[in-house]
């Protein structure tokens, strides 16, 4: 068997690994993940509720404030890599801002409310561009504007959550210091393999989302 047949015949096995690996890490966080994802979905559903039911003073200042945004964003020139610092700073501020809370026993109900405040930010902007343009334009945009990055986005801020909630359990089970240590670390190498797919996630916003955006809000 010469060298290259020995590379193809570790590949698969690579793989398999790989995915049973994930397979396994899912399993062992089930429930937190349904835990993460119902508060997410919560926020989601309480920010299109609040569309839904505002007064008329209200969604014509949606309606105004969406309108506005529209025609700022046809007519400014976008600096996309200004656009792309600012997105990997505010995606540094938030995960460091949910590693630190997270690493604390206290701190998790804040992690929970900054889960159940991205799903309301989300489902308030979808509603929000829904009722303005109607509901074929909306979504499209919503799509494009939004969606895109939070493909990758999405799981990793979940994921992260997961990981604060998995430490603040442990601790509760385990006080003694070495555990403390070894859980902490584990959580600090975890937020930083989420903070590089949330920067990517800044990166798809800033170099394709935006403008994918600029070419057809013209449209809308």
């Amino acid at each position: 068997m010469n060298l290259k047949q020995q590379k193809n015949k570790k590949q698969p096995r690579l793989k398999s690994k790989t995915i049973q690996i994930l397979e396994e890490f899912v399993k062992n966080n089930i429930k937190e993940y349904i835990i993460i994802i119902i508060i997410f979905l919560i926020g989601l559903f309480l920010g299109v509720m609040f569309i839904n039911n505002v007064g008329e003073s209200q969604k014509q200042e949606i309606t105004g404030y969406v309108n506005t945004y529209l025609e700022a964003f046809k007519q400014k020139e976008i600096d996309y890599t200004e656009q792309l610092k600012n997105n990997i700073k505010e995606n540094i501020v938030l995960v460091l801002t949910m590693w630190f809370v997270g690493s604390t026993v206290i701190g998790i109900p804040i992690v929970l409310g900054i889960i159940g405040f991205r799903g309301f930010c989300l489902g308030y902007a979808i509603a929000s561009f829904t009722y303005v343009l109607g509901t074929t334009k909306g979504i499209t945009f919503s799509i494009i504007a939004l969606i895109v990055q939070n493909i990758i986005f999405i799981p990793a801020i979940l994921s992260l959550g997961v990981s604060c909630l998995k430490l603040y359990q442990s601790i509760l089970k385990d006080k003694r210091r070495e555990n403390v240590k070894v859980e902490i670390i584990r959580h600090t190498i975890f937020s930083i393999i989420m903070l590089i797919c949330i920067i990517i996630s800044g990166i798809v916003e800033a170099e394709i989302s935006t403008r994918l955006l600029k070419s057809i809000i013209k449209y809308i």
